[in-house]
């Protein structure tokens, strides 16, 4: 059985009653998060306890899609890392880890969103609770390729691996060094490039049932959009970007899109783009064929109606608006 649900659906903050975006998805029994932003984690807990927790990807470093993975990774320090206690010596080694060897919680991210992570709370250090993979060492936006065959002109942002305000590094905490780390993890998170991506799209990682596929899209920051993938399955989310025919590529074919649609009526003229209209997401699931488009990110005081309106005006498929406690059936 597989289902997605909403943890958050707002952009840049909450509205009351609300959180900013993040996902839960579920599939044979296997729970992967895809970003935690400002009051997601006690909804995540709602629905599967911290050590049921498979593996997280976060798209990028802005707090309204990260902030609360400092929230999952004290839970997971805690109650699952934490020393067996006296009255059930057992529960640790049930959990594939020993006093040596403490369990890793799978992190997909960028180096931004670790860099933000280590200065909201160094100790315990982000790469003893997390093994984290760099995002960017997937398929990456190149402004030649995004201008052959574009929505518009290439907005990628240069990916820095300066540290941001003097923030130092512990060794393996970016670029992937988790891997070289030991792991209590029985899950495997191997590099598989010959499976390949959407449409040729590059290399990706098996990630319990799935295959995770990456590409840097257009955003104020690195953003990756991702692909998640297993048999008879593939779920496809933006995170924040303009538009761009790198999303329309690797959304071709999914059974669902989960798309940005910050901006309603007419996009703005300034260029670069780098947030989309509700249209506009209507148009790339049009363009990828995908089963069904689910908008998120709405700004604060949005008429989602409004945003939904506009997306079947491009999309003859079924529309959703995002909507926290909403379960999808996959």
């Amino acid at each position: 059985m597989t289902r997605l649900t909403v943890l958050g659906s707002c952009g840049a903050w909450p509205e009351p009653g609300r959180a900013c975006t993040g996902f839960l998805l579920s599939h044979n029994g296997f729970n992967f998060v895809i970003d935690l932003g400002y009051g997601t984690a006690s909804r995540l807990l709602t629905h599967t306890a911290a050590r049921d927790v498979d593996a997280v990807v976060i798209t990028h470093e802005h707090p309204d899609h990260m902030a609360d993975l400092s929230a999952l990774g004290r839970a997971w320090h805690y109650t699952v890392q934490a020393p067996p206690t006296p009255t059930d010596p057992g529960e640790g080694a049930r959990h594939g880890q020993t006093a040596s060897r403490p369990l890793l919680l799978p992190l997909f991210c960028t180096t931004g969103t670790l860099r933000r992570l280590e200065a909201t709370e160094p100790h315990p250090h982000p790469t003893t609770i997390f093994d984290v993979r760099d995002l960017s060492s997937g398929p990456q936006l190149h402004p030649a390729q995004e201008d052959s065959a574009t929505q518009g002109p290439s907005t990628a942002p240069e990916r820095s691996t300066a540290p941001e305000h003097g923030a130092t590094r512990e060794p393996g905490a970016a670029q992937g060094l988790s891997a070289a780390r030991q792991r209590g993890a029985a899950l495997e998170l191997g590099a598989t490039p010959e499976h390949g991506a959407a449409q040729g799209l590059g290399s990706g990682w098996d990630v319990g049932p799935f295959q995770l596929t990456a590409v840097l899209l257009p955003h104020h920051v690195p953003n990756h959009g991702v692909r998640l993938s297993a048999p008879g399955l593939s779920v496809v989310y933006s995170g924040d970007c303009g538009p761009s025919r790198l999303l329309v590529e690797l959304a071709r074919g999914a059974d669902l899109l989960i798309c940005e649609a910050t901006l309603q009526g007419e996009p703005p003229a300034d260029e670069p783009r780098q947030l989309m209209t509700a249209a506009e997401a209507g148009r790339a699931a049009a363009e990828a064929k995908v089963g069904t488009l689910l908008l998120t990110h709405f700004w604060p005081g949005t008429d989602r109606a409004v945003s939904v309106a506009e997306a079947r005006a491009e999309f003859p498929g079924d529309v959703l608006a995002a909507d926290e406690g909403l379960t999808l059936a996959l």
